[in-house]
């Protein structure tokens, strides 16, 4: 097997430095691909500069253009893609062509919105040492970004950060998680030939030893990071200089008030808990559910899972749960249903483990402290929890140190309210998973779960800034 070259320069590059990937549902190699060294990266960088010099200048319909051919390319090319995303991140075939589905939707979005005002007059004469001025301010792009992405969503997260940078007219330097970065090799050459700059954006497979060169290179203007807490925040830390977003962790809750529709929402809360074995910054991990209806929601829920949540070969067109990543996520995760169940929590689901295939798990009376309950487990673990008050119940969702997204089932619009005030997230969603994610929204948390907001137009005004333009008409 050939190692896979990544492009730089638009020229294919092969090093003596290769990493494995495999299929983590067989353990199957899928490729070899090259990693970049230090001369590449720094090379990556001095492309990146110069290319932002034609990049900045790029008329708004070429890169409108650009854009919509890159989403009819990735439409073309959507088999490919999802056979990537099946074996490199063991993803269900099903969720995989969703995937690819979404990413063709980001592309289109950023055409969009790269035609939009990106401007604004500035009304000199609200003040007196205005008078006699006009002013306007725009949204100019950066410059060099460096964009990190996860294992977890290997083409649409990379499309989050690509399609805003192309639209903006900044340049790249993206780095795809090492366990799945073909997905992101592809992309770089469909935009090479749907015509790219082709320093635009580079692919670069490296390990993460070069990142904190990157960081302190003045011409690196901006980090944008999704991925772990522990790193994403270290990075911030050591990018002094940069603009920094970060889209990290979370252990997204959902409430259940009685006057919800809760019977027919249950199947789809079990969805959000296990598609893709709850690898997903907001898959559902803690359900709180009024006392007067737990018991009753609890067996539906349980019922919904075991139709609704198959777990196997991801190739199947039924699986909705596959593997774990690798096999160490796998044994921490079952390490913390073991440690919570000691400490007196209850399976209602059977602990089975197939490979790295972990089948849902659903537990009750865990302690608030357990690993399993407030950290971010990224798996298919489902912790159940009963209130007494609607109050105690948003008080249970708050009770955390993550606050990216959380999902109230209730059909009083009062209550709607009550929790878009009192949640402290990035995003509340009514009688809808916190899993739950479009293209055009904002998407994004507080606390430790990041700060910035990623969704076509919001990450567009991240990675630009305002530059002013005042013209004293008595000097004319």
């Amino acid at each position: 097997m050939n190692p896979k070259p990544f492009l730089l320069d638009g020229r294919p590059v092969t090093t003596s430095e290769t990493a494995e990937v495999r299929n983590p549902y067989n353990g199957e190699l899928v490729a070899h691909v090259c990693v970049a060294g230090e001369k590449d990266v720094s090379r990556a960088l001095d492309v990146a500069e110069k290319t932002f010099a034609e990049t900045r200048h790029m008329p708004l319909i070429e890169r409108s253009r650009l854009l919509r051919k890159i989403a009819d390319a990735i439409g073309r090319r959507g088999d490919e893609f999802v056979e990537l995303l099946v074996a490199e991140a063991g993803k269900p075939v099903s969720l995989a062509k969703i995937e690819v589905q979404r990413a063709q939707s980001t592309f289109e979005l950023a055409a969009a919105s790269a035609l939009e005002p990106n401007g604004h007059p500035i009304e000199m004469e609200a003040t007196p040492a205005g008078v006699g001025h006009v002013g306007v301010a725009r949204r100019v792009p950066l410059g060099v970004i460096l964009g990190i992405t996860p294992f977890n969503f290997p083409l649409n997260l990379v499309a989050h950060k690509v399609a805003p940078c192309l639209a903006t007219g900044n340049t790249m330097i993206l780095k795809p998680a090492m366990k799945t970065p073909l997905c992101a090799l592809l992309l770089g050459e469909v935009l090479a030939e749907c015509g790219a700059p082709a320093g635009q954006v580079t692919f670069l497979p490296f390990g993460h030893q070069h990142v904190g060169a990157l960081l302190r290179d003045p011409r690196v203007k901006m980090l944008s990071f999704t991925g772990g807490v522990d790193v994403g925040w270290k990075l911030k830390g050591e990018a002094i200089k940069q603009k920094v977003t970060l889209e990290l962790g979370g252990n997204a809750a959902c409430v259940v008030e009685p006057d919800a529709d809760w019977k027919r929402h249950a199947a789809k809360m079990a969805v959000g808990a296990f598609a893709y074995a709850g690898q997903s910054c907001i898959s559902v991990q803690r359900i709180f559910a009024q006392e007067s209806i737990y018991a009753e929601f609890k067996d539906v829920f349980l019922a919904a899972v075991r139709e609704k949540a198959p777990a196997g070969d991801p190739r199947e067109a039924k699986t909705l749960v596959g593997p774990m990543i690798t096999k160490a996520a796998l044994d921490n995760v079952v390490k913390w249903v073991k440690e919570a169940e000691a400490a007196g929590a209850k399976l209602l689901t059977p602990l089975k483990v197939d490979g790295q295939v972990l089948h849902p798990v659903v537990l009750e009376n865990v302690p608030r402290n357990a690993a399993i309950s407030c950290e971010e487990a990224f798996a298919p673990v489902v912790v159940l929890e009963s209130y007494k008050s609607y109050a105690e119940g948003l008080a249970a969702v708050n009770d955390s140190k993550f606050g990216l997204q959380a999902g109230v089932f209730t059909s009083d619009l009062t209550k709607a309210y009550q929790a878009y005030d009192a949640l402290d997230v990035g995003g509340v969603l009514i009688n809808q998973v916190p899993t739950f994610r479009t293209e055009n929204m904002p998407y994004g948390g507080v606390k430790d779960s990041g700060f910035g907001r990623e969704g076509v137009r919001y990450a567009m005004e991240d990675m630009t800034e305002i530059k002013s333009l005042v013209i004293n008409e008595r000097g004319l």
